[in-house]
């Protein structure tokens, strides 16, 4: 199903030929991210990622959007902590167009200063822009207490400071040492020939040298007790980012921590949503999140609170949160979890963008790629005891930390003692 190539330099090249289907996705995939980054530098991975849709040698920033759109077909990109990509979806017969247009990008930019320059001005914009979104801006609170005094736990977009800071060889520095063939995974999935991809990606990257491989600082986590941060703002609700630390990506536990976001909060089913919202009316969203890092990762409960029932809902939360670590789910519970979790993943699958996301993304941080019977099996072997363990492992109070924003008076600092619930 799956096949991987090594180009001459080191390359990875991993493909799903999907005959059926009408498009191709394309990534191509670098192993850098805002974990890697040091503080004088933060936000450099993701101001280069703007800067590669700015023209190239062979294409201007209006072609490169241009040959795309014109026919038919998306592109995009994106930063997180630990991956920068750059994406293409087309119509299958384009897909040398694709390839064309994405390599020109990440080896050819052109990083000219009037370019830097606008886009440091976006930037800017876009971090002002997140910290008036208090539903987002919270995330990067709880990070900061998660992480703290680390590149993990700051914003991939870096600071107003360090972006302004930031010159053109700095960014050129930073590409030529991480975009490196080591750190460079190509994926596609779709319709598309596999031999004749590879023959074409040999030809347009063999010029491509460098031995750096990347390694970020391992994560340090030396919480021992409960933390809070609060953010008092004005606003119409109160904003609640709960989280844990908790499992790696690769973690033999990573499937029961994913059935256990189901039950909590990944759906309307789930138990916080009904006890929250349904039963109760304290949030109108209310949900949980995993996030899996190389070496660490974290469990995550978010809510829209309404302000006069903030210390009621924090709560009913730690009570749900508690009361799970003390008994198996039901039969009928578990089962309806692990269909569900199955359930999205083959419904996604169906997909060329969401295959070429899932095998590069994969390939690049565990060097490894899974088939949907690989998970499959990994999943229906896991039972309710694991989903117990993981909960008993992860959801402990010293291991709490909390970040609020919203118009809450210092009195309701008591918020501390609630703590003892979980």
């Amino acid at each position: 199903m799956y096949k991987k190539e090594t180009l001459s330099n080191g390359i990875r090249i991993i493909t799903h030929p999907m005959p059926n289907r009408q498009s191709v996705s394309m990534g191509i995939w670098i192993k850098v991210g805002g974990r890697y980054e040091e503080q004088k530098i933060k936000g450099a991975a993701h101001f280069i990622e703007h800067l590669l849709f700015k023209g190239s040698r062979r294409y201007s920033c209006r072609k490169i959007k241009e040959s795309i759109e014109g026919v038919g077909g998306s592109l995009n990109g994106f930063t997180s902590e630990e991956v920068t990509c750059f994406l293409v979806k087309i119509p299958g017969r384009f897909i040398d167009l694709a390839l064309d247009v994405l390599s020109d990008m990440v080896i050819n930019p052109l990083f000219l200063s009037a370019d830097i320059e606008k886009e440091r001005t976006v930037i800017l914009e876009e971090i002002k822009m997140y910290r008036d979104l208090p539903q987002s801006y919270v995330h990067e609170l709880l990070d900061e207490l998660l992480w703290p005094d680390q590149p993990l736990g700051q914003s991939i977009l870096g600071t107003a400071e360090s972006i302004g800071r930031m010159h053109r060889d700095d960014l050129m520095n930073f590409k030529r040492s991480n975009y490196t063939p080591l750190n460079i995974v190509i994926s596609a999935a779709g319709a598309f020939d596999q031999k004749d991809l590879l023959i074409r990606t040999e030809r347009i990257f063999s010029g491509l040298r460098g031995k750096n491989i990347n390694v970020p600082l391992k994560a340090r986590e030396e919480q021992d007790e409960p933390l809070l941060k609060i953010l008092a703002k004005d606003t119409e609700q109160t904003h609640l980012a709960l989280g844990f630390h908790s499992f790696k990506r690769d973690h033999p536990l990573k499937h029961a921590l994913g059935l256990l976001n189901v039950v909590l909060g990944a759906n309307m089913s789930s138990r916080l949503f009904n006890e929250v919202r349904e039963k109760r009316g304290l949030a109108y969203e209310i949900g949980t999140q995993v996030k899996r890092f190389q070496d660490t990762g974290a469990f995550v409960v978010h809510a829209g609170i309404d302000n006069n029932k903030v210390a009621d809902c924090i709560a009913l939360i730690l009570k749900e949160l508690s009361r799970i670590k003390k008994g198996l789910v039901s039969e009928d519970e578990f089962r309806r979890a692990k269909d569900f979790y199955l359930g999205q993943l083959q419904l996604s699958l169906e997909d060329t963008l969401d295959n070429m996301l899932w095998i590069g993304e994969t390939l690049l941080t565990q060097d490894k790629t899974y088939t949907l019977a690989d998970i499959i099996e990994e999943v229906r072997a896991i039972k309710r005891q694991d989903m117990c363990k993981a909960a008993i492992e992860i959801l402990s109070k010293n291991n709490l930390n909390l970040a609020l924003i919203g118009p809450i008076k210092e009195k309701e600092k008591r918020i501390y003692n609630l703590f003892k619930l979980i």
